[in-house]
């Protein structure tokens, strides 16, 4: 029986961050560890709709600070307070939220429901070397064993799933966004992409262009923003050669006909240039650099979610 003095079920849920980054929650947790009992709380079930997607976490410190979103931020406090329920009882356990859940007075928006897995870390070394994946540009998954209440790393599933009665959750890096120019343009892209989140490298004529390939990885979005069709040449290759998931180019229809001219000479398979965006962005023709740059970085982001969902 859990004594109502713990300090734990004392502790009252508060927002610390209003951080997603999968990242970000994994180290909160790390490092709340140091000073006491922590939960990982993660979407294991969608009934109906959802504001997130299945593996998204909420993480709990023993003192009810809290981050992550499950939801569009209905239901994260009340987790957080179940999650307190289970650290000071020292179990993990599967809570209901919506609908089908015992919970009357809490109501998701979207008329849905939600379950979330609530595992009380005994230690962190799967996170730490889940971390350390993310950090070299990997792939990676974490098990989530009900049965043991321990968590594991394997390698990362096409998608959050249930497996074999464990549910794995995936990782992938973070987005990364490498732009090649020394234009108006590429300022605008690289300073609303910092904001939004995304990991930028900035790749100028004459600096370092000749080693781009190497900083291209299945999780890049290459963004070439040159007004001369010369100066791209040396990034454009690398990039089509690579596995870069996004592939854009500055320049009108006629220009992308001439660089496709180009390419073709260059001995360059149709199906490769047709990875290129051109002319790059989601929507038409801008007059402006920060026009632009909202539609290059939706691309990218439309593009996030068709090639990993």
């Amino acid at each position: 029986m859990v004594q109502m003095c713990s300090p734990i079920l004392q502790a009252t849920p508060v927002r610390t961050s209003v951080a997603d980054d999968p990242a970000d929650l994994l180290r909160f947790a790390i490092n709340a560890h140091q000073a006491g009992p922590v939960a990982l709380a993660t979407l294991v079930e969608i009934r109906g709709g959802a504001a997130r997607a299945l593996g998204s976490h909420v993480v709990v410190a023993a003192d009810g600070r809290f981050c992550g979103y499950v939801s569009g931020g209905c239901v994260e406090a009340a987790v957080a307070a179940e999650a307190l329920l289970a650290m000071a009882v020292g179990r993990d356990r599967v809570v209901k939220f919506g609908g089908g859940s015992p919970f009357f007075d809490i109501v998701l928006p979207c008329g849905g429901g939600v379950s979330m897995a609530i595992h009380v870390l005994r230690e962190v070394g799967a996170l730490r070397q889940a971390l350390d994946r993310l950090a070299q540009r990997q792939a990676v998954g974490l098990r989530y064993s009900p049965q043991q209440e321990t968590l594991e790393v394997v390698e990362m599933p096409v998608r959050s799933s249930w497996i074999e009665g464990d549910f794995i959750t995936a990782y992938r890096p973070m987005t990364r966004v490498l732009i090649s120019g020394r234009t108006a343009e590429a300022e605008a892209v690289a300073r609303l992409a910092e904001a939004a989140g995304y990991g930028v490298t900035r790749w100028r004529t004459g600096d370092g262009i000749k080693n781009a390939v190497q900083d291209i990885d299945p999780y890049s979005a290459v963004v070439l923003l040159h007004h001369d069709l010369d100066a791209e040449t040396v990034v454009l290759a690398a990039a089509l050669r690579s596995s870069a998931f996004y592939i854009g180019a500055l320049g009108s229809t006629r220009t992308h006909r001439q660089r496709v001219q180009r390419l073709t000479v260059q001995a360059f398979k149709t199906e490769d240039i047709n990875r290129i965006k051109a002319p790059i962005g989601m929507f038409g023709p801008t007059r402006d650099t920060t026009s632009l740059a909202l539609s290059v970085l939706a691309d990218i982001a439309a593009s996030t979610l068709i090639a990993f969902g």
